[in-house]
C-alpha cells in the first residue's frame, strides 16, 4: 500500500521523473502525483509521493525537506500533518477576517 507524503513549493518546470529520482535516495518510490491546474494543465506547485514503507517516508522527510529541486527549496511533510492530505492554505480568502459586532450602526470593535 505504501505511505504518502506531501511535497510543496515545487517549481513549475519540475517533472514527475525528477521528483521520483530525488525521492529514490530514501527508498522505493511507488508513485508520484503532481497536482495540476485542471484548466491550463500547469503545475500548482505541490504533489504527493508514495513511498513503500513508513521508514522510507520518514527518511525522505528527514533528508529532503528543504532540499533544492529545480530552482526552489521544497517542503516535504507527512500527509497526516496536512489535515486530511490537503495542501496548506495560502492564507487568503474571507475566513481569516476577525469577527466584530454585527449590530447595525455599531462599530465592529469595542471602544473601551
Amino acid at each position: 500500500m505504501g505511505v504518502e507524503i506531501y511535497v510543496g513549493q515545487l517549481d513549475s518546470s519540475v517533472t514527475e521523473e525528477e521528483v521520483r529520482k530525488l525521492f529514490s535516495v530514501a527508498g522505493t518510490v511507488q508513485s508520484v502525483h503532481l497536482v495540476k491546474n485542471s484548466g491550463s494543465g500547469e503545475l500548482r506547485g505541490c504533489g504527493y509521493v508514495r513511498m513503500s514503507t513508513e521508514d522510507e517516508a520518514c527518511e525522505a522527510i528527514g533528508l529532503l525537506n528543504g532540499a533544492l529541486l529545480g530552482e526552489r527549496l521544497i517542503t516535504v511533510r507527512d500527509v497526516t500533518k496536512q489535515g486530511a492530505g490537503k495542501p496548506p492554505s495560502s492564507g487568503g480568502g474571507r475566513g481569516n477576517k476577525p469577527k466584530g459586532n454585527k449590530k447595525k450602526g455599531q462599530p465592529p470593535y469595542s471602544q473601551t
